[in-house]
């Protein structure tokens, strides 16, 4: 075993970890905007902020949490897309951005999640927060507990829709975070990448807010939000190449800004960042001492892509780093060792190397049994 393990932080399939590189950001008065972030969706790496644990309401960003935990609970099969959804009288009371929904009025999940990402309808969000924990207090609770467990430490939610509410805060950093989450759930693409879809059997027609679908290469989502407290904000997610990147956008004054702002972070991350699929080094026999086996083989899982700047594809290295001899015992999967990739001397990626065999230590008993073999086979 080795005796120092790196600890390593856990993203996707929890093999390797992404160490952040620096880059000279662009200018913060190229962003109109009080607070915004750009990150690489994947990695979470951060590729430019500006006053991104800022706290300020977020209008409908909001509803990025409000969807992720819909679309977990109908990966739990708690629910279902054909479910029907029944609007009850406080759901139907919202103002704002809405569909209309009357008490007492039935949509499936699926047409209220079209009204909720399309149109960013208020009504139809709380709808689907009451189908999902019955009330919508009860639905904010887990909004703040999902929003503690990704680390979202500036973030109190106290409605699902983003309507102006004293205390009803979040930042661009914790926008970004559940963001990422929300990506995670493919489905909800179907939303976000449509422009104009219809409900109420085509009498009512969904008009997407989130206008770069229109005018920006490789736009995938997410959401857009505006109130009068919150300004003009946008989650802005696009994939270039296999490049997936995420802008949050708050508080800009106007919807022009917010759009050309989320353009300019997109442009600047396409521009000057790029994901690589690193070479897999040798990983040799490793000696074990006090074991029945003089060595074992070791293996790695594939890192996956990792952020680098473009034009620097060649001057990534990889060293194997494990001890020249291990102690048993050993089991199979057992970390024994990692490969360290770099960039400038610095690392950017580490991934555990593991144990491909048992190996088990050797006693007098253990020894004793071999030596019988080893006899009973010559003679």
């Amino acid at each position: 075993m080795l005796k120092k393990r790196v600890i390593s932080f856990l993203l996707m399939v929890a093999v390797f970890v992404m160490i952040p590189i620096h880059a000279e950001a662009i200018s913060d008065e190229e962003v109109k905007a009080p607070s915004a972030i750009l990150i690489e969706a994947n990695s979470g790496e951060v590729l430019y902020e500006k006053n991104a644990d800022e706290k300020r309401p977020a209008a409908s960003i909001t509803k990025v949490m409000t969807l992720l935990l819909v679309m977990e609970a109908i990966d739990r099969g708690e629910i279902s897309l054909s479910d029907t959804v029944t609007a009850s009288a406080h759901a139907a009371s919202m103002g704002g951005s809405d569909i209309w929904l009357k008490e007492g009025e039935t949509m499936t999940v699926d047409d209220m999640l079209k009204a909720t990402v399309i149109m960013s309808a208020n009504d139809a969000a709380v709808a689907l927060a009451e189908k999902v924990a019955g009330t919508e207090d009860d639905f904010v609770q887990r909004m703040n507990q999902r929003a503690a467990e990704l680390g979202m430490e500036n973030t109190t939610f106290l409605n699902c829709n983003g309507l102006d509410e004293d205390g009803h805060l979040t930042t661009a950093r914790d926008v970004a975070v559940m963001s990422a989450e929300l990506m995670r759930h493919p489905k909800i693409f179907d939303y976000t990448q449509t422009w104009i879809d219809y409900v109420r059997d085509g009498k009512t027609q969904l008009v997407n807010t989130n206008k770069l679908l229109k005018t920006y290469e490789g736009i995938t989502g997410l959401k857009t939000g505006t109130t009068g407290k919150a300004g003009s904000c946008i989650s802005a997610t696009a994939q270039r190449n296999g490049l997936s990147l995420i802008a949050v956008i708050l508080g800009s004054e106007n919807t022009a800004d917010r759009f050309s702002s989320a353009t300019t972070l997109l442009d600047y991350g396409f521009a000057n960042w790029t994901m690589v699929d690193p070479q897999l080094p040798e990983i040799p026999e490793i000696p074990v001492s006090n074991a029945m086996t003089a060595s074992i083989s070791a293996y790695m899982e594939p890192p996956g892509q990792i952020l680098i700047p473009k034009g620097r594809e060649g001057d990534l290295k990889s060293e194997v780093r494990i001890q020249e001899t291990l102690d048993a015992p050993i089991a199979e999967g057992d970390p024994v060792g990692k490969v360290v990739y770099t960039l400038d001397e610095k690392t950017v990626c580490e991934v555990e190397i593991r144990a491909s065999q048992s190996a088990e230590r050797m006693t007098f008993s253990s020894v004793f049994e071999m030596l019988l073999r080893s006899l009973l086979s010559v003679s």
